[in-house]
């Protein structure tokens, strides 16, 4: 089993800055790709990031590239993502989300078997 905990999310205005992290228990973290998931109000779940087991790979979906950053330490079992020039698009819960069967970066949701319980992040304008 391996339980996943968001933390970070808020309130904040546009052109802010938030710092997701998600502190994973259970199988070995350093072994399996992490992800970022968001989900806004109406819409269906989408991807906003990913990172490989090793740190040096990471993807992002196109309306993040150059604002998020996401990063791991593997010391700490935790996987955080940096937001900055947050616009009010971004409005949504934000899921942490471990793929433990993958160790390369991936937007597929259905390679994810582990999710957290989401944290919301509203950006107002």
């Amino acid at each position: 089993q391996v339980q996943l905990v968001e933390s970070g999310g808020g309130l904040v205005q546009a052109g802010g800055s938030l710092r997701l992290s998600c502190v994973v228990s259970g199988r070995t973290f350093s072994s399996y790709a992490m992800g970022w998931f968001r989900q806004a109000p109406g819409k269906e779940r989408e991807f906003v990031a990913s990172i490989s087991w090793t740190g040096r790979s990471t993807d992002y979906t196109a309306s993040v590239k150059g604002r998020f950053t996401i990063s791991r330490d593997n010391s700490k079992n935790t996987v955080s993502l940096q937001m900055n020039s947050l616009k009010p698009e971004d409005t949504a819960v934000y899921y942490c989300a471990a793929a433990t069967a993958w160790g390369s970066v991936a937007d597929e949701e259905s390679k994810y078997n582990y999710w957290g319980q989401g944290t919301q992040v509203t950006v107002s304008s």
